[in-house]
């Protein structure tokens, strides 16, 4: 599991960076405040928080939970990117392509897919307003997954201002909006019926919801869907907005070298409340869920600075490609030999050191050499050998 991992962080630093991103790293444990600034939507209910220590931890006058935790552990990269660009904006080249990998954490209940401690890999584009931005992002992560053998799967593209376009149009206020999408984002789970249900139980009119949800009955799944959008919501949507998503999913369509699919889903929503346009998520028949996923933040980074940034960001769920690779049965390409010597039991130590000699040598023009102790069972070894790689293995017996 630990070379399947390897292996895809190496697959990651390279394809990312040769489209321009350059790594960085940012602390795990971040202020409270920063955390719960009500941009991490349901993400902000499974902090890990953090006490306060000696004299400022005063447990017996504590009144609230604010008097006694001061930080938390994050729990995704994108906050802590924004206030490190944030603070360092006039040292950086703009646009500023980042690329982070690192742990987060939330409080969530372990299942497949989903963990308490988790990689993430992030690939963000800061001060970049225009469509390259979106199409970049798309291009880097599509070759990264088809570097990895996947095949088939599928970018869902939206954008919140479509969301918020056609709830305005439909008749719901804004203050309901978050309620709304939140229902809407269990489209895939419960069904039209269900959405429906929900939102009469939430108070909403009947009204309202018919005019809903007719929407999602007649729009397609492609450009077209895009372009009816721009047209009955006129009015409600700026044309831009439209005219953008379909330039990014046709300039995709039309330059990908990797298969996949790219289509327009008007239900898709993504829980982080601090998207502001365009979004994105990646789906696989094999997980039956996201794998990753992202979108444009042009707010985020004026929470800290009072001055909006154009950013926007693509995440990729580390452990559940791993996840997916091993379940597979996933081989490594052998990029470069690996080769062990077994030496038996009593070798003379002059064709001991010339073995290593011999190993030294190999391993300097770009061979994986081991060097190991054979063992009672030389049929058991070298098929574990074999099975992690080594396919040119020397037995040394004494003369």
């Amino acid at each position: 599991e630990m070379e399947i991992r390897d292996y895809v962080i190496q697959m990651i630093k390279e394809t990312y960076k040769s489209f321009g991103f350059s790594s960085m790293e940012t602390p795990c444990v971040e202020h409270i405040e920063n955390l719960l600034s009500k941009q991490g939507g349901e993400n902000e209910k499974l902090i890990f928080k953090i006490l306060k220590r000696g004299e400022k931890l005063k447990l017996d006058t504590a009144e609230c939970e604010a008097d006694l935790v001061d930080g938390g552990l994050r729990y995704d990269l994108t906050l802590p990117l924004s206030r490190y660009y944030a603070n360092h904006a006039n040292d950086l080249p703009t646009p500023f392509k980042a690329l982070q990998m690192g742990n987060v954490w939330r409080a969530d209940r372990p299942q497949r897919g989903r963990f308490r401690q988790f990689m993430q890999c992030d690939i963000d584009i800061l001060g970049e307003p225009g469509n390259i931005a979106e199409i970049e992002l798309i291009l880097a992560t599509t070759t990264l997954l088809d570097r990895l053998d996947f095949k088939n799967f599928t970018i869902r593209m939206n954008d919140r201002r479509i969301l918020k376009a056609m709830a305005a149009y439909s008749g719901f206020e804004e203050k309901d909006y978050d309620t709304v999408f939140i229902i809407l984002d269990k489209m895939d789970k419960i069904g039209l019926e269900g959405v429906a249900e929900e939102l009469l139980a939430n108070g909403y009119a009947q009204e309202s919801i018919d005019k809903y949800l007719e929407l999602f009955k007649v729009i397609t799944n492609d450009i077209e869907g895009v372009r009816y959008c721009k047209e009955k919501l006129d009015g409600f949507l700026s044309p831009e907005v439209a005219e953008g998503l379909c330039e990014i999913i046709e300039s995709v369509e039309d330059v990908r070298a990797a298969e996949f699919r790219i289509s327009f889903d008007p239900t898709l929503v993504r829980g982080m409340s601090y998207y502001t346009g365009t979004i994105f998520e990646i789906s696989m028949d094999e997980f039956g869920g996201s794998v990753g996923g992202g979108g444009r933040y042009d707010e985020m980074i004026g929470k800290f600075t009072g001055q909006n940034t154009p950013a926007c960001g693509f995440s990729i769920g580390f452990e559940r490609i791993v996840m997916l690779l091993l379940e597979r049965g996933y081989e490594i390409p052998q990029q470069r030999e690996k080769k062990a010597y077994l030496l038996e039991k009593g070798l003379d130590s002059k064709e001991v050191i010339n073995i290593l000699k011999t190993a030294q040598d190999e391993r300097a023009v770009g061979k994986q050499v081991a060097v190991l102790n054979m063992k009672k069972n030389r049929k058991f070894q070298k098929e574990q050998l074999l099975e992690n790689g080594y396919t040119n293995i020397v037995e040394c017996f004494r003369k």
